[in-house]
């Protein structure tokens, strides 16, 4: 992308959009930040080289991504580049999984991006050219135990690309997924967290059990995730596709 775009990162505050929000904005694109932590966002934007803009906003709300787009629209016209990294897991074992659980799996990791999607992509249409870039996970593709809700959401929302891909295709806007497995991050420092809580293990003899879970022996770093993130925001022949990103654990 040599021409520089208006870029809208949801879950840019932190982890993966942080390190995506930061490759872009070093690219020369204008980067909007949205995630519901302000102080988070603002502490992101002020190590961003580049412009930016922060737009607090819970996206599980349902009118979310229009005053998220909304604000983007007024202040520097309609977004080019989406990428929906807004994202978390939870644990439970499949008979403990409440159905609150299940509906703030649903509501986050699938129904928020679909809702951006979808808010997206008339103005990419209309202009002939658009990115977009769901952040799934290697969960997307397999299963594991304890994180049904979390799985069903990442494999819907691969779903999702595929035939929003299908559909656009031919339109000069392209929707594809990244997957990647345990990156360093404060959602994998939870899940550390979780662990030892769960098994009694120390935190270090947890992380160590889940780096060991990538090929490569060890954790995936934000800024690789970031790097495949911007292959597909380059590449106009890469859609529909769900590239993993976990060391050679999942080949597909």
């Amino acid at each position: 992308m040599s021409v520089s775009r208006i870029c809208v990162v949801t879950g840019g505050s932190k982890g993966i959009g942080a390190a995506v929000a930061a490759d872009l904005s070093a690219a020369g694109h204008r980067v909007v930040l949205a995630a519901r932590d302000r102080e988070a966002l603002d502490r992101t934007a002020k190590v961003l080289p580049g412009p930016v803009l922060t737009v607090p906003v819970d996206l599980t709300a349902p009118d979310a991504a229009d005053e998220l787009f909304g604000r983007v629209e007024g202040a520097w016209g309609p977004a080019e580049v989406l990428v929906a990294a807004a994202g978390a897991g939870a644990s439970a074992k499949l008979t403990g999984t409440s159905d609150e659980l299940w509906e703030q799996q649903l509501a986050l990791n699938l129904t928020a991006p679909f809702r951006c999607v979808r808010r997206a992509v008339p103005s990419m249409q209309a202009a002939g050219w658009g990115r977009i870039v769901v952040v799934a996970s290697v969960a997307a593709k397999t299963g594991a135990p304890y994180v049904a809700a979390y799985t069903a959401a990442k494999h819907g929302v691969l779903g999702l690309v595929r035939s929003a891909a299908a559909e656009l295709a031919g339109s000069g806007v392209t929707v594809n997924a990244v997957c990647p497995g345990y990156v360093d991050t404060p959602m994998t420092d939870a899940t550390v967290a979780a662990i030892a809580a769960r098994t009694g293990r120390g935190e270090e003899q947890a992380r160590a059990a889940l780096a060991r879970m990538q090929p490569i022996g060890r954790l995936i770093r934000p800024e690789e995730v970031a790097a495949v993130v911007r292959l597909l925001l380059e590449n106009e022949a890469l859609n529909g596709q769900g590239i993993t990103v976990d060391g050679g654990g999942v080949q597909s």
